[in-house]
Formats: structure tokens, C-alpha cells, sequence
């Protein structure tokens, strides 16, 4: 258990923590000449037959706010102190409401320096904060009377945070990735560079390859780790954990950046947050405010805009999205603090709910309730929530990864309500695919309505018509599932209903084996439409419409308007201009004509067909094979 010290300066918090541990948190000079606490302190009390209780010893200045809220990020249980001889202060109420928008709500309250006052104060000042822990709907907290330096008390407060630490075990979560907010970064001799923090989530183990969140590619081994200072093999989330990594100077690190797993690894510029106002505040919180952002242990500007409603009054809760100044690093239900754009005053605080939001749409009523979904604690149940209200689907390595977890609770294939691609990148609500299916048979019945003569639609402006804004690969899963189901038929890459397409096959047939002997016959100067229809008798624009449908599913291919060669007859023309291109590093239309024997005309348009489809470039008067593609390349066996 990490226990975390709240309250005023010069209200006793590393007096006490010395009575409890023997241990001075004040490490600097300066601190021990000035008698406060400047930077955040640590140490440990032993436990018979346990692990030993971690403390975070924070200042009580109110510029060291910043310090302090650092250091309460990763506590697990609070002491809030309050100096009998002063009374509730202001860092009292602020470091209490710091501690309650971090979501600490185990804790106790301890009034110090007992020794200086007589029963009669000491019994107000107990009353005083038992006022103040009710505001916080924290009720429950024990109210304890301590004078550290004379020891009264210190002995039931030790007993109490025994027992506390008994009941504080985490249930172990084998699926989240380990990750650990950096307060501490310092060198020993024969160890390296040394980073510290206390373990957010997850476990690691000598020898293991971790990252800084915001640098994935630099792979870090773990040469060394230390709880309390012993060293261990293996440390997890609740202690506070020294690691000693290999490579890695000490200038390429510092205080608030975060330690992790480099899979869940990442950075954002802007979060979408459940954010609660402060009761404190005097007015309500608006779009547009900045202020001072605390998460973890990073620090970064940010600016306010509140979701669904014009502001948060004092005391409210609500949707938001923070735009950050700078990159920081997040995943799902972080806990952080606002405070004012001066960071004089905590302005409100609350947990993050999408590390990667949209830019846009943010304000839609579908969005705000998806974010509604995201404030559930088991993560499962946020991705159900998520897959609910995403008719575009869902990410999953990105939202593994924004959950903080190294791998799937659950099998996915096992999700009753969703629909996961082949490859599992894409996961997508089952009402949301059919709803997005019965677009796709709308749009080409449609379609088919008002161009019977055509094909159908091509794969892409299919997709713009039923689906714009969802990803390739889940429009892709989406054609697949209808067409393995028969709803749904492709020729080339035009997508029809299937009656449809037995229609024209049956029309274009007729056609078809009537005419492809003419234009094979032709070889490289075959009939033009006008000449095919002549010859088989068939009305000119019936022969023209059915070779363009076939030109479009790539049975055959048009060179120019009403000119159409066969695949097989385009793969001679392509190994021809080959091999010129190998021999003379260019083609000119003269060569070609010479040799394939037809006109100069002819051999120019086959040429610039070659230009458009990409399997050379024009230079000039010149045809330079493209490097490196494959079309029309070694398929004469076709």
C-alpha cells in the first residue's frame, strides 16, 4: 500500500512520516536549513509477515501544488493532517479536494502537534475536520490525535494503517500492461541511470524491455529493481518501485515522463475527459478556459471544451474535451486535476475516457453517449459501450492499447454483439454492421434502378455512398460477409445484387461469344465496335455497352474509345515494350511500330495506354518503363 501525506505547510506531514518510519523524507539541504518540504519525499515502514507500507511525503506550500499533486497520483490511501495550533487552512481544503478529484477516497485524517494546545482546542480542531471530510462525502474517514515528536498517538496510527494496508490488496490483473509515472530519475554507481515512480498498473520482471511512452521505437532492458530499497525480481502495481535501465543516459529522462510496456505506448494532444468542477469554485467552468492539466506526473497547458452543454457549474460533472498544448502521454481512466490558467486554485479534476478522440463530431449526441459508456471501471464493459454507439466501428490495437492492457481479457471471437474482422484489427457492433449492410443493398438497388445497363457500383464509390467514413478494412470485412452470404455479387471490382448481375451475364454472354473471336482473331489490329456489331449482327450500341461492362471488370481492355484488345493480346504488346525498354532503356513509337507492324498512329495509342495504366511514363516522345512494376510482367502463361 502507498500512502500519501495531504495538508498545510509546517502542519507536521514529514515530522509525522519520521515518527512512523525513522526515516527523514527531506532529502535536499536546502530543505533540512529551511524546515519544509520543497520536493516530494519517500519511505517505508516495515510489516511483520507483509509488504512494507510506501509513503509519499508531499510539500504543503501552496506554489508546490504542482509537487503535490505528482506525488498524490499514485497513492492508494491518504493522511490528511491539520496542525492543532492552526486549524483547517487553505492547502488543507485544496489538498483534500486534490485528493478526492484523484479518486483517493481511502484515507484518514490526523490533527498534529496536540502537545501545543489544551483538550479543549484539540476536541474543536477534531470537530473542524470532521466538518470539512463531510463536504467531501468522506464521512468514514477516522479522525486521530497525534503529537509526532512526544509520540502520542503515532502507535494507533501505525496499528490503523496496518490494518488498512491487510485490506488493500489489488486484485491482480494479469492482462494490464505495465506503466509507471516517473517522480524520480537519478544515476548510481555500477547501476546506471535509476528511474522511480509508483507502479500504475501491471508487473515487471528483470531483464524485461520497456520504453518511455512517448519514445516506443528505444527499447530499454531492465537491469535492476528495488522496493523499499531491496531488490526484487519482480514488482507490480501498488508499490512504489526503483528501475535500473541499461543504455539509457541520464540527460534522455526525466520527471513526468511515464515508463511502460512498449506495447500500449503512446502520446495525444487532446483527451475527452469526465471532468467534475470543483464546489469550491465561485464561477461556472466554460469552453475555452485554460488551465494548468496534472496527470500522473506530467504537467502541460491545456485549453477546456465542455461537451453537450454550454459550462459545468461549481460541483457539476460532465463530458469534456482538453486541447493540449504539448504531447502527453494517457490511457483509460488516468485520473487528473485542473487548476487555473495562473495555477493559483484547483479547478476541478476527473478521469479520462478516450485517449484518441475525434477532432470533429465531438458534440453529437451519439458521441456523448458513447462517452457516457467509458466511465465503467471493468474495461470490458467499455468496449461493449464503445462498440454500442460506433457505427464505424472500433480500433482494436488501438483500444488495447488505450486501455493500458497487453492483451484481451476475453476472446474476442466470443463477444456476442460484435463482428471482428479476419485479421482482428477492426471490431464493430453487430447492429451497427447490418445497419451499415442494408445501406450498401439500398445504394445498389438504387443504383441498378436508374442504370440497369451498368455493371454496378465500383468497391470505392460504394463505399461513399453507404459507409463514407469507415476504415478500409472494415468495409472490406463488410462486401465479404454479404458476398459469402450471396446478397451480394462482385465482377472485377464492381459490387451488384446478385439478380442483377445474372441478368447482364446472361445478355452479355450472347454477346460476348460472338464477338471475342473477332477481336482475338484481330490479334494486334482488331475490329472497332462498329465493325464487331457489322459483323455479328447485332445492334452497334448493344456490342458497345457490353464491351464496356466487360472493360470495366478487366476481361478485356479498352486502348482507346471503341478500340478493345484481350488480355491475352495486351500481355504480347506489354512484353514487346519490355523488352525495348530493356535494350534501348526507352521506347519510341517508331520502335514499337516496327516491332509489333502496325501504324505509328496505332503504336502511339497502345503506348500512351500503357502510360495511363501505369506500366511506364512518358518522357518526352519517349516511354520509360516504370521501375519495379509488375503489370502486364510475366503472365504470358494467362
Amino acid at each position: 500500500m502507498i500512502v500519501g501525506t495531504a495538508g498545510h505547510i509546517d502542519h507536521g506531514k514529514t515530522a509525522l512520516v519520521r515518527a512512523l518510519t525513522g526515516i527523514d523524507a527531506d532529502r535536499l539541504p536546502e530543505e533540512k536549513r529551511r524546515g519544509i518540504t520543497i520536493e516530494l519525499g519517500y519511505a517505508s515502514m516495515p510489516v511483520a509477515g507483509s509488504e512494507s507500507i510506501s509513503f509519499v511525503d508531499v510539500p504543503g506550500h501552496e506554489k508546490l501544488v504542482r509537487t503535490m499533486v505528482a506525488g498524490a497520483s499514485g497513492i492508494d490511501y491518504a493522511l490528511l493532517l491539520v496542525a492543532a495550533d492552526d486549524g483547517v487552512m487553505p492547502q488543507t481544503r485544496e489538498h483534500l479536494t486534490i485528493l478526492s478529484l484523484l479518486g483517493v477516497r481511502r484515507g484518514a485524517a490526523v490533527v498534529t502537534k496536540i502537545d501545543r494546545v489544551d483538550e479543549a482546542v484539540a476536541a474543536q480542531r477534531e470537530a473542524e475536520v470532521r466538518a470539512l471530510l463531510a463536504k467531501e462525502g468522506l464521512v468514514d474517514w477516522p479522525v486521530l490525535r497525534v503529537a509526532a515528536l512526544r509520540g502520542d498517538g503515532v502507535e494507533q496510527l501505525r496499528e490503523l494503517l496496518v490494518a488498512e494496508s491487510a485490506n488493500a490488496t489489488r486484485p491482480a490483473d494479469t492482462h494490464a500492461a505495465f506503466r509507471m509515472p516517473l517522480d524520480r530519475v537519478f544515476t548510481l554507481s555500477g547501476v546506471g541511470t535509476v528511474v522511480a515512480g509508483s507502479i500504475a498498473a501491471g508487473s515487471v520482471r528483470i531483464g524485461a524491455e520497456l520504453c518511455l511512452a512517448h519514445a516506443p521505437q528505444r527499447l530499454l532492458r531492465v537491469r535492476g529493481l528495488q522496493v523499499h530499497g531491496a531488490a526484487v525480481e519482480e514488482a507490480s502495481a501498488g508499490q512504489r518501485c526503483a528501475v535500473g535501465l541499461a543504455s539509457l543516459a541520464r540527460e534522455e529522462v526525466e520527471r513526468g515522463q511515464v515508463l511502460c510496456d512498449p506495447a500500449i505506448a503512446q502520446q495525444s494532444d487532446r483527451i475527452d475527459v469526465w471532468l467534475r468542477v470543483a464546489a469550491s469554485e465561485e464561477a461556472p467552468l466554460r469552453s475555452g478556459a485554460l488551465v494548468h492539466l496534472h496527470i500522473g506526473t506530467q504537467e502541460v497547458m491545456a485549453s477546456v471544451a465542455v461537451l453537450g452543454q454550454p459550462a459545468l457549474a461549481p460541483g457539476e460533472e460532465g463530458a469534456a474535451q482538453l486541447v493540449l498544448r504539448q504531447a502527453i502521454c494517457a490511457w483509460q481512466h488516468d485520473r487528473f486535476v485542473l487548476r487555473n490558467a495562473s495555477a493559483a486554485r484547483t479547478v476541478g479534476g476527473g478521469l479520462v475516457l478516450d485517449a484518441h478522440p475525434p477532432v470533429r463530431y465531438r458534440q453529437t449526441p451519439q458521441r456523448l453517449a458513447l462517452l457516457a459508456t467509458q466511465r465503467a471501471p471493468d474495461a470490458m464493459a467499455r468496449l461493449a459501450g464503445a462498440l454500442e454507439h460506433s457505427p464505424l466501428g472500433v480500433n482494436a490495437a488501438q483500444w488495447l492499447r488505450d486501455a493500458g492492457l497487453a492483451s484481451w481479457p476475453v476472446e474476442l471471437a466470443s463477444l456476442n454483439d460484435a463482428v471482428v474482422t479476419k485479421d482482428g484489427e477492426w471490431i464493430i457492433g453487430r447492429q451497427a454492421m447490418l445497419v451499415a449492410q442494408h445501406a450498401l443493398l439500398a445504394a445498389l438497388a438504387d443504383f441498378h434502378e436508374r442504370s440497369p445497363q451498368e455493371v454496378g457500383l465500383e468497391l470505392r464509390r460504394a463505399r461513399r455512398q453507404a459507409a463514407p467514413r469507415m476504415e478500409d478494412a472494415l468495409w472490406l470485412s463488410l462486401v465479404d460477409n454479404l458476398r459469402e452470404s450471396g446478397q451480394v455479387g462482385l465482377r472485377g471490382s464492381f459490387l451488384h445484387l446478385p439478380a442483377h448481375g445474372e441478368q447482364l451475364r446472361a445478355a452479355d454472354r450472347v454477346v460476348a461469344e460472338r464477338a471475342m473471336p473477332l477481336l482475338i482473331e484481330g490479334r494486334f489490329d482488331p475490329p472497332w465496335v462498329r465493325d464487331v456489331a457489322a459483323s455479328i449482327n447485332l445492334p452497334e450500341e448493344q456490342v458497345r455497352q457490353v464491351l464496356g461492362r466487360l472493360a470495366k471488370t478487366g476481361e478485356i481492355f479498352a486502348i482507346v474509345k471503341d478500340l478493345y484488345y484481350p488480355p491475352r493480346t495486351v500481355l504480347e504488346l506489354a512484353q514487346i515494350a519490355r523488352t525495348l525498354g530493356k535494350n534501348d532503356a526507352s521506347i519510341t513509337a517508331a520502335a514499337f511500330r516496327d516491332a509489333t507492324g502496325l501504324g505509328r498512329k496505332r503504336a502511339i495509342q497502345i503506348l500512351e495506354f500503357f502510360d495511363r495504366v501505369g506500366m511506364t511514363r512518358r518522357v518526352g516522345d519517349d516511354h520509360l518503363l516504370r521501375p519495379g512494376t509488375q503489370l502486364f510482367a510475366q503472365e504470358e502463361s494467362v
